[in-house]
């Protein structure tokens, strides 16, 4: 299949262009660079002896979105495309509802208009909200979320789902995963967060690589194995797999819109995914335990199990092999890509 990965220069986005491309399949991609850089894309064809289309565009532009679709066929979308800091959505509402609803209401527009009706879309775990039970599951049906940035993710998966009611022969794919870390073996393409990282892992990286003095641990005193919170940490590497496996799904089989958690199904401590980044890297890293910061849950985790029966994913690797090849990409890489 001609697949368009909107936003696929960025994390997750590039590591899903490098497995389409080792699964056969012919991929284009779409950015604004917003949170990301046109060197990632230099970098996939390196990793894979491909030609990799890029089309600089803000999905917001209807008409030059309505131009690509009207002289590039595609079979199939992959949605990456957003802002996506927690904390930047409470600051900036807004923003946040302007980009990422607009974005996605002129793709499906130029879909529709152009006959192509096959999309995955990269929802989140965070649509689950605070009174989801843990493990989460796909059924539970009271989606919500703490943050503007999640509550896109709820609202793009309420418009998919009623464009499909309205329309059954669209296919449609919900990926709510959960945390993606690590890079490509290569040490090639990784995460660049562009100012201070939000997330855990590419903090750590950072202050191995001395980007950061030291880290701090928002809590010690959760009700947890060893009193820091717990996450579902999933290398990206996997995510992308679950990509491929979700488009593969529902264009083999009946039109329909369907949800499938990307997780590993178990909790990791941020004690434990920093011991671990201390192996990757050979030595002890600065931490500090401080306050707890507002809004974080104890610990959650993915029932990973209707992917597993469903789309015959699951996820491979290690923690420790989300920090080592962490660390090979931010040591050979220690100012992320090069604009």
């Amino acid at each position: 299949m001609r697949v368009l990965v909107t936003g696929g220069a960025g994390y997750i986005g590039s590591h899903t262009v490098v497995s389409l491309l080792a699964s056969g399949h012919e991929v284009e991609v779409v950015d604004s660079f917003v949170n990301s850089k046109p060197t990632a894309i230099a970098r996939i064809e390196e990793i894979t002896g491909a030609t990799v289309p890029l089309h600089h565009v803000d999905l917001r532009d209807r008409a030059a979105l309505g131009r690509l679709f009207g002289e590039r066929t595609f079979d199939a979308v992959i949605h990456f495309a957003a802002l996506k800091a927690v904390g930047e959505s409470v600051a900036q509402p807004l923003r946040y509802y302007e980009n990422n609803l607009g974005s996605t209401y002129t793709l499906l527009d130029a879909m529709a208009e152009h006959g192509v009706r096959t999309i995955v879309f990269s929802s989140s775990a965070t649509v689950y909200g605070a009174e989801a039970p843990v493990p989460y599951t796909e059924d539970f049906d009271r989606l919500d979320s703490s943050s503007p940035y999640g509550q896109t993710k709820v609202m793009v998966e309420r418009i998919l789902t009623d464009v499909a009611v309205a329309d059954p022969t669209w296919r449609i794919a919900l990926l709510r995963y959960f945390n993606p870390v690590g890079a490509h073996p290569s040490g090639l393409i990784g995460e660049d967060p562009q100012g201070i990282p939000n997330n855990l892992v590419p903090f750590i990286a950072q202050v191995a690589v001395g980007r950061r003095e030291k880290l701090s641990i928002f809590g010690g005193d959760y009700p947890t194995k060893d009193g820091t919170c717990e996450r579902d940490f999933i290398h990206v590497d996997d995510v992308a797999e679950g990509h491929v496996a979700a488009l593969q799904a529902i264009t083999a089989g009946d039109p329909l819109v369907r949800a499938w958690n990307l997780g590993s199904g178990e909790g990791t401590s941020v004690l434990e995914m920093l011991h671990a980044f201390e192996r990757a890297v050979g030595h002890e890293l600065p931490h500090e335990i401080v306050e707890r910061r507002s809004g974080d849950l104890p610990a959650f985790w993915a029932d990973p199990t209707r992917a597993a029966e469903e789309l015959g994913w699951r996820t491979s690797r290690t923690i420790d092999d989300m920090c080592v090849d962490t660390w090979r990409w931010q040591s050979g890489n220690p100012e992320g890509f090069p604009d």
